[in-house]
């Protein structure tokens, strides 16, 4: 059945005819003008079939020199430029018929005029324009009249083209006998269809028979067009092969030459060919006609994600971070995530905080530190971290990231590595105070280093006289940060200087302190 509607649509796309006149239709007579008044007769008889049938009859065989006219009345154009006049009509062959082949004609003149009004019976000869001669096909002898076997003929011509509002047919007998059965005009359409979802309109064909009537095709709703959509109408009423097309919009696709919403579950996210598509993975429309699947609970659609791209999430922390210091550096590894998210761009991102013993507060490590080979956006799964403080606790956090990460409310998570760098020398004593002077002795007092680098095992300090370091020099050693030096020479001036020192080490001596001692 799919085939035989699809065929019989193809029909109907090609054969548009508009009736103007048809006198099969018409009960009794026709009502037309004859001239002259012994020529052309209106008759009523029965066909083959028995059926009864009006036509318009002429028979002066025996007569030279006929010039009988029929005329039809006034046919409206109804716009049409060219229109067809298809006529059924008998005919005797003059050879069954004695004593009139002189007289006897097998031909008739086919003619039109124009006007933009009826005008009654006041139209004369030389106002029509000559169509054809029409000569019969098949004409009738005795032997067909004795068996009522009607030789029918059909002509069709064209005429135009046609400007005027409407037009009269005539047709001019010079001497045959025949009989018209049927007139039968019309004009040719192009019909109505919808082509690459773009919808003409009927249209009526041109002046001439090699005419092609240009039409511009609109689109069916919910479509946009691809390229101007345009076909032409042949002068036999026949689409030529469609120009340009419409293509459905986003949200929509083509279903039998028209454009449907995308169901629930589907989207479509460009106007094209392409049918609606399944929402992807961890995503879902909320409406028909959707142009874009909504993410799940959770899951995200990173900026430069098509619409076709699955939603995903952020990754999961990394695995297997391991931590290896020297000195005052520390290079850290780790595993990927075990989830990514369903993503491929995964990044790492490692952030540093200096924490106060075991478990004092923490701060951001500051901008002294260096990141080899950078903090953030890492792709490999390692990097080292140097310049960091001595015999100091830190706190780093490895986390991965992808496109969406920026897009999620939660927490990100990380892996974490506390350490703890090496002890170093420390750095130096910066203040030394006099905090009291005798004959024979001088007590000091000074700060512990702004960076111990580790525990401060003693301190060490230094002494001589003024100007004799070069000849001699003595040390004392300290477990705090004061200290008596005795033995000391009465109302001499000394050079002083004090250093920390720690397992790794001494650290530089401080600035001179210079002290007399008091008179006997």
């Amino acid at each position: 059945w799919g085939w035989g509607q699809s065929f019989l649509t193809q029909l109907l796309l090609l054969c548009f005819p508009v009736n103007l006149l048809d006198t099969s239709t018409m009960p009794g007579d026709w009502g037309w003008m004859t001239y002259p008044s012994h020529g052309w007769d209106s008759i009523n008889e029965m066909d083959e079939f028995f059926s009864p049938i009006h036509t318009y009859q002429v028979c002066n065989v025996m007569t030279p020199n006929q010039n009988n006219w029929l005329r039809t009345n006034w046919v409206q154009r109804d716009g049409a430029r060219r229109v067809y006049a298809e006529i059924k009509f008998t005919l005797r062959d003059c050879n069954s018929m004695p004593g009139v082949l002189g007289t006897c004609k097998e031909t008739f003149n086919l003619y039109y005029m124009e006007s933009d009004r009826d005008l009654g019976t006041s139209t004369r000869e030389s106002q029509f324009l000559k169509i054809d001669t029409i000569a019969a096909d098949e004409s009738f002898t005795n032997v067909d009249l004795g068996v009522r076997r009607l030789k029918l003929n059909t002509e069709v011509r064209g005429v135009g083209p046609l400007s005027k509002r409407g037009f009269y047919l005539a047709f001019q007998d010079i001497g045959a006998c025949i009989a018209i059965v049927s007139v039968r005009v019309y004009y040719k359409k192009c019909p109505a269809t919808v082509r690459n979802l773009a919808s003409f309109s009927e249209a009526v064909t041109g002046a001439d028979s090699s005419s092609l009537v240009e039409v511009r095709g609109e689109c069916v709703g919910h479509s946009e067009e691809r390229d101007t959509p345009k076909m032409y109408c042949s002068a036999e009423g026949e689409w030529l092969v469609p120009i340009g097309k419409c293509v459905c919009s986003a949200g929509y696709e083509e279903q039998r030459d028209s454009c449907m919403a995308c169901q629930l579950g589907f989207y479509k996210s460009a106007p094209g060919d392409q049918l609606c598509a399944k929402c992807p993975l961890h995503s879902h429309s909320e409406s028909r006609a959707a142009r874009v699947c909504r993410c799940d609970s959770s899951f995200y659609r990173a900026v430069q994600d098509p619409p076709s791209a699955a939603c995903t999430r952020p990754p999961s922390a990394p695995v297997n971070l391991i931590s290896s210091v020297n000195g005052t550096s520390v290079t850290l590894e780790w595993g990927p995530p075990l989830d990514k998210g369903g993503r491929a761009d995964v990044v790492y991102n490692v952030r540093c905080r200096r924490c106060a013993g075991d478990a004092g507060p923490c701060e951001a490590c500051g901008s002294g530190i260096r990141f080899v080979p950078q903090q953030m956006s890492l792709v490999q799964g390692a990097l080292t971290v140097t310049n960091l403080l001595a015999h100091t606790n830190y706190s780093f956090w490895v986390e991965a990231v992808n496109g969406v990460s920026d897009l999620s409310l939660e927490s990100r998570r990380a892996a974490v590595a506390n350490i703890t760098t090496n002890q170093a020398a420390p750095s130096q004593v910066v203040v030394v105070h006099q905090e009291s002077t005798g004959q024979n002795s001088v007590t000091l007092l000074w700060q512990e280093p702004d960076q111990p680098n580790g525990i401060i095992l003693e301190y060490e300090i230094k002494y001589y006289e003024k100007d004799k370091e070069m000849q001699s020099y003595s040390t004392l050693k300290s477990k705090s940060t004061t200290a008596t030096i005795s033995g000391l020479k009465p109302a001499t001036r000394y050079i002083f200087q004090v250093r920390a020192r720690t397992s790794a080490g001494c650290g530089r001596f401080s600035q001179t302190v210079e002290v007399e001692t008091g008179k006997p």
